[in-house]
């Protein structure tokens, strides 16, 4: 395994697996749960969040696709949206002027630490449903493609980083649903 270089982002703990009480006869349901490391998630900090509010730069917005592949080839793709927004607090419960708020999936989460604030921004668990017709009969190999950016910020420069997932089979005999 090579050297990870602490300047870079990377996508890390990348697991697709299929959820065996979710899938039913026409739809298989697999849940998908990676997190960022790396540099954008160690300068994501409380005084890098005050530089940048101070010069306006008040929301990161990491934008993932997701591309879920069935031997290599798309046949799926799905777009999530995270935003930091950064906001002048006078909480009690908080001891700095600046602070968060993490939107994920529309709905918006308060934390009332740094750490807690990373790991809602940068750890995923996202549920995915695959129609049995984009599937064939026989062994159908699943994967996902996960493709993450962001724009350029006082803390951070602009990038994009992907990695692909491990590969689930999932065989379909006479529209059954099997693991393999």
């Amino acid at each position: 395994m090579s050297k990870v270089n602490k300047d870079e982002s990377f996508i890390n703990n990348v697991v697709l697996k299929k959820s065996q009480e979710k899938s039913t006869g026409d739809k298989i349901a697999l849940s998908l749960n990676f997190s960022i490391k790396g540099m954008i998630r160690e300068i994501f900090t409380q005084k890098n969040w005050e530089k940048a509010y101070d010069k306006y730069d008040n929301i990161l917005r990491l934008i993932i696709n997701l591309d879920i592949k069935n031997n290599g080839q798309i046949i799926e793709s799905k777009k999530l949206l995270r935003k930091a927004i950064l906001f002048w607090t006078r909480n009690p419960k908080i001891q700095h002027r600046v602070w968060i708020t993490v939107v994920k999936e529309e709905s918006p989460f308060y934390p009332l630490e740094e750490v807690e604030a990373k790991n809602l921004l940068f750890d995923f668990q996202k549920d995915l449903e695959i129609g049995t017709d984009k599937l064939k009969k026989g062994k159908n190999k699943i994967s996902v493609t996960i493709n993450v950016s962001w724009g350029k910020h006082e803390y951070i420069e602009k990038n994009q980083i992907t990695k692909e997932s491990n590969v689930e089979e999932i065989e379909i005999t006479n529209q059954q649903v099997s693991e393999i």
